[in-house]
């Protein structure tokens, strides 16, 4: 997975967890109040942190510190309860499933989960990459050309458009697409070289 990151302009100052971006984003504006900052996040989307107070104060407010001990309850384990409309039918099915309908679902969206896991990864991956080059290169030369030859799949075209980039962009651009091109560079490996 990306980390969140921090550019001031084409550099990239600072990469990593939540916190240590915010951190090091709070530090370069302390050295530099008139600095430009953007940060993103692992999904390529640009995201605002409260930076006031000290890194503790940034900690809670990212919810990375020791905050109140919770009740207890189910919600503990991470269950949350939300309504689901279905047909009549669909609950008789459920309720005739062992465990009960709450076990068959889970079972349900499990199996959907694997199923669906490498075309949701890539493209997860291509629309974060589309998200911080837009952002980040939206203006530059070979933009478009970039972004079709994302969507379409082909490593090399993107490859070829993001190396005429500033270093530190091409750079996180490159490492949000990589699974974009996952299923493209595994099928070439295994097709080998055209003779």
């Amino acid at each position: 997975m990306a980390p969140y990151v921090v550019f001031e302009g084409e550099r990239r100052i600072a990469a990593g967890g939540k916190l240590d971006v915010a951190v090091a984003a709070q530090a370069r504006l302390a050295e530099a109040p008139e600095a430009s900052l953007l940060i993103f996040d692992p999904e390529g989307r640009q995201v605002d942190f409260d930076l006031r107070g000290g890194p503790w104060d940034i900690a809670l407010r990212l919810g990375e510190g020791d905050a109140a001990p919770r009740g207890r309850g189910r919600p503990k384990l991470g269950v949350t309860a939300r309504e689901v409309t279905l047909l009549p039918r669909h609950w008789e099915w459920l309720a005739a499933q062992p465990g009960g309908a709450s076990v068959a679902l889970r079972k349900l969206v499990e199996a959907a989960r694997r199923d669906s896991e490498g075309p949701d990864r890539r493209r997860a991956a291509r629309d974060a990459a589309y998200r911080f080059a837009s952002v980040m290169a939206g203006d530059r030369p070979g933009f478009e050309d970039m972004s079709r030859a994302l969507f379409a799949g082909e490593a090399e075209g993107f490859a070829a458009r993001v190396a005429e980039w500033p270093a530190d962009i091409a750079d996180h651009l490159r490492g949000l697409a990589a699974e974009a091109f996952a299923e493209t560079l595994s099928r070439g490996e295994r097709e080998g070289p055209a003779a």
